[in-house]
């Protein structure tokens, strides 16, 4: 078992970033993205209004640029060479001009600078200067895609982070279907649920679990009885009754990396329209399942499920695609979608969700969590998916 990404994978991880962006005609580089950050240098914070980020320099050193808050932070628990800082934002003098300082001591003046995006940005009331107004440099080039595809398929360390998130999630979806019941509230069980299987998993993997995202959590985020038919409701605080429709949600982060598990579950029983309905999703992910093909397109595995629908006339109850990579992000890309003609490649992570969603009766959509093989598919997640097995 592995609880961390080992130093030498960051550091394998940090050469191959500087193979891909020379190839792209860049000297160097800078990156602003949180998720990419972490995945080149280990370092897990959360972006506010003080500008940070990542710089690779024409000698092909790494940098972290962080407030001084975060200075001793960074140094710590970072793969880095080399950690940069400024006082304060706003500041009497602009962060910015620092990172400008810094820029210029490492040799970025009039070389070709990679970038992900052209300036910090953030919600927290961030203003600031662009890069391209604080160097000069003979191009900037838009490196935005390289990280993301390196991320598309996963080692076999991130495999392991990922199946033990799967554990976990596991753990507490059970939870969650036990302390379900008619005359229950959502938030009563799913805190639950949630805060049982994360005392059972920090007690079991001990004090070198890190999240650096969520804990174990099971939930419903609203998705109860006829709000199920929204596949992104919100938390309504609901009681249950008996016979409502639940899509769940389950998962753990582990080392930041996530899986994840849905599925639909009903109270205490069920009647023929749901049973109907819940078959129909259920073959439609069964579809999804034997599309799933290295060396196939990613849409072709939509245009499976697509034909499916089609087939059975219910595509006017189908609202979105079919699932989508997993890892770092609980979204990540390629998708499977009709839009999206990747090739699948073994190690890529992805959700099989096909959902379907039936006005005043709800939602019925599983997800799992797959690892795509030289010869197919294997799944991660491996709680019950037949009806009988999930009623509350």
């Amino acid at each position: 078992m592995i609880l961390k990404i080992p130093t030498e994978e960051f550091r394998q991880r940090q050469k191959e970033f500087i193979k891909r962006f020379q190839n792209q005609g860049s000297d160097c580089a800078i990156i602003f993205s949180v998720t990419d950050i972490f995945y080149l240098t280990g370092f897990h914070f959360h972006a506010t209004e003080r500008p940070m980020g990542l710089i690779v320099d024409p000698s092909e050193k790494y940098h972290l640029f962080v407030p001084s808050l975060e200075h001793e932070h960074a140094e710590q628990y970072s793969v880095i060479d080399e950690v940069h800082s400024y006082p304060e934002y706003p500041g009497l003098r602009h962060p910015m001009e620092y990172f400008k300082d810094v820029l210029k001591e490492y040799n970025f003046e009039n070389k070709n600078i990679g970038y992900d995006s052209i300036g910090y940005g953030s919600p927290n009331g961030y203003r600031g200067p662009s890069v391209d107004t604080l160097i000069t440099a003979n191009s900037f080039i838009s490196i935005s895609t390289i990280i993301e595809e390196m991320r598309f398929i996963k080692s076999d360390n991130e495999i392991e982070l990922i199946k033990e998130s799967c554990r976990w999630g596991n753990l507490a979806h059970k939870l969650l279907q036990k302390y379900t019941e008619a005359g229950k509230e959502e938030i009563e069980v799913t805190n639950r649920a949630s805060i049982d299987a994360t005392m059972a998993m920090t007690q079991t993997l001990g004090p070198g679990y890190k999240p650096h995202g969520k804990t174990a959590y099971a939930i419903y985020r609203g998705q109860i009885g006829a709000e199920s038919a929204f596949p992104h409701a919100v938390t309504q605080n609901a009681v249950f009754k008996t016979g409502d429709t639940l899509v769940t949600g389950a998962a753990a982060d582990v080392f930041g990396y996530h899986s994840e598990l849905e599925r639909v579950m009903f109270v205490g029983e069920y009647n023929n329209d749901q049973e109907k309905y819940f078959k129909y999703m259920y073959d439609a992910q069964e579809v999804a399942f034997n599309a799933i093909k290295p060396g196939e397109k990613y849409s072709s595995v939509e245009e499976a499920v697509q034909k499916y629908y089609k087939e059975t006339g219910i595509t006017h109850l189908t609202k979105h695609h079919t699932g989508h990579n997993i890892g770092l992000l609980g979204h990540e890309a390629p998708f499977f979608d009709l839009g999206d003609d990747t090739i699948m490649e073994p190690g890529m992570v992805v959700t099989v969700e096909p959902g379907i969603y039936v006005k005043g009766l709800g939602g019925f959509r599983h997800s799992d969590t797959v690892l795509i093989t030289e010869t197919g598919m294997e799944m991660l997640t491996y709680y019950p998916r037949d009806i009988d097995s999930l009623i509350c």
